[in-house]
């Protein structure tokens, strides 16, 4: 890991929705916290003919709405808008890059780091001209946003374009999910914790539950998002990456490489999912109107930008397998969707209950422990543990106890820094393995591949589900045939 230098940070796409929501007020908060290196630099790029001031007071405004208010300062701001340059650049037009070139080579002994915070469709493009304008250097780096492409053949085609002009050292291909504390404590509590690392295998572990929730809709990207789905969108990126940490087997150390490797082992033995095998294992759906308890939720084809009537899912339950000694027989439930009862990300490890049970029969249903891992809204790790229901009562009755660890609480003294803001400065220090490796990708579309390519058949079944639930009625079909419910559903 190399020390920070001074570096110059170029956002493509800097008056977009991304970059003024995370990226800005990431920047931001590295700001606050004296982690920005001396003499950095912000090169916002856009198409938008404004200068350097009118953006200044756009991202100051911006920053108001997105930085919490106990962190806000006018010192701050005033040093990281000084920072802040702005350049109108289109991609097709070669005097912007030209004007771009200049500008870097007044400092060339910067660190320079490329953010495409644009579409994926432009990657190629923007790094061809940047090329042919001299401004990569052997040293710079590169962001790119996911998801990367729509199938594997696409994802190839734009890490190819990208290929051709940086390496894939230079490459750091963002996942925002990968940031956030609850995930790296996972390495922590698995690797530095013989109670847990002892017992992750399929000789302790029943089943794994990973759930991403969403109580929004598309949020004004309908037309992005029809092209997509959910599957694209949220499983192929966010789910098969939590998948894989939890998967994965111990690395040799904490090197980059060294946790991608695995990750990838676990993403080749996923075990592929047949047509007649995705009626038992695969439930596909789409919200329809619905209420949230607060107001009437429109349905996915009568939403804002809506076209017409579409058949993309919006919601996505797998039951996935994967193929080694250390799972096999574990299943794992997938389930990711939009408006649905409320906001959550979790991973809940179900560990098999004892083999002779000495309390109540009637209790034995109870008597599992289970780690959960919350990501949203509250980041934190509990276990779930059997104790003795309190009283004099000579029958000893066994109840659940949570043993809670929420960061918030227990670190209050410390500050969690958001997702955006850990990744920007693991760029800046040259620390890859919080970011996902070409392989990696290539894999996980090659599984979901599989998937998807068995949806035009017309046994494939899109089922509606009220916006303000838990998705479809025959998601829970999926885990309750393994004599299971999805767990905290309420």
């Amino acid at each position: 890991m190399n020390k920070p230098t001074a570096t110059d940070i170029i956002i493509f796409g800097a008056l977009g929705d991304l970059s003024q929501r995370k990226l800005i007020p990431s920047l931001y908060d590295l700001e606050k916290d004296h982690l920005l290196p001396h003499g950095s630099r912000i090169l916002c790029l856009a198409r938008q003919d404004i200068d350097t001031a009118q953006y200044r007071q756009t991202a100051r405004e911006n920053l108001a709405l997105h930085v919490e208010n106990d962190r806000l300062d006018e010192e701050t701001l005033a040093r990281l808008l000084s920072r802040i340059e702005y350049l109108t650049l289109d991609f097709n037009t070669d005097q912007h890059f030209q004007a771009l070139s200049t500008n870097l080579a007044k400092h060339s002994t910067q660190q320079r780091i490329f953010y495409f915070a644009t579409a994926a469709e432009f990657f190629g493009t923007i790094s061809t001209k940047l090329s042919e304008n001299n401004c990569i250097t052997d040293t710079c780096r590169v962001v790119l946003e996911k998801p990367l492409g729509f199938d594997r053949e696409s994802s190839s085609a734009i890490n190819d374009q990208v290929g051709q002009y940086f390496t894939e050292q230079q490459i750091y291909r963002i996942d925002h999910y990968l940031g956030k504390e609850t995930v790296q404590n996972l390495l922590a509590l698995r690797f530095a914790n013989p109670i847990f690392g002892t017992q992750w295998n399929q000789n302790h572990i029943s089943h794994v539950e990973i759930t991403i929730a969403e109580s929004v809709g598309i949020e004004g990207r309908w037309s992005y998002f029809d092209k997509a789905g959910q599957m694209r969108d949220m499983v192929q990126n966010h789910l098969l990456q939590l998948l894989a940490l939890v998967a994965m087997d111990p690395p040799d150390d904490l090197s980059a490489d060294c946790i991608r490797d695995q990750k990838v082992k676990v993403l080749r033995q996923l075990k592929p999912i047949s047509a007649s095998e995705q009626k038992h294992a695969v439930v596909c759906g789409q919200y329809a109107s619905g209420n949230n308890d607060v107001q009437l939720l429109p349905s996915y084809n009568s939403e804002e930008g809506a076209e017409g009537t579409s058949n993309t899912e919006t919601f996505v339950a797998i039951r996935a397998e994967i193929q080694n000694w250390r799972w096999a027989g574990v299943p794992f439930y997938l389930r990711t969707g939009k408006r649905m009862k409320q906001k959550l990300t979790q991973i809940i490890i179900h560990f098999k209950q004892q083999p002779h049970f000495i309390f109540d029969p009637l209790q034995h249903g109870i008597a599992s422990n289970k780690l959960i891992l919350s990501l949203q809204p509250n980041e934190g790790v509990s276990l779930q543990v059997q104790t003795k229901s309190p009283g004099i009562n000579n029958d000893i009755q066994i109840q659940p106890t949570i043993l809670d660890l929420n960061f918030n609480k227990e670190f209050k003294d410390t500050r969690t820094p958001h997702a955006y803001e850990r990744l920007l400065f693991e760029v800046i220090k040259g620390n890859q393995y919080l970011f996902v490796r070409r392989d990696e990708i290539e894999h996980a579309w090659t599984w979901c591949d599989n998937i998807m390519q068995h949806w035009s058949h017309p046994e494939h079944v899109l089922h509606k589900y009220p916006a303000g639930s838990w998705g479809p009625t025959e998601s829970e079909i999926i885990i309750r045939n393994d004599k299971r419910q999805w767990f905290g559903d309420q």
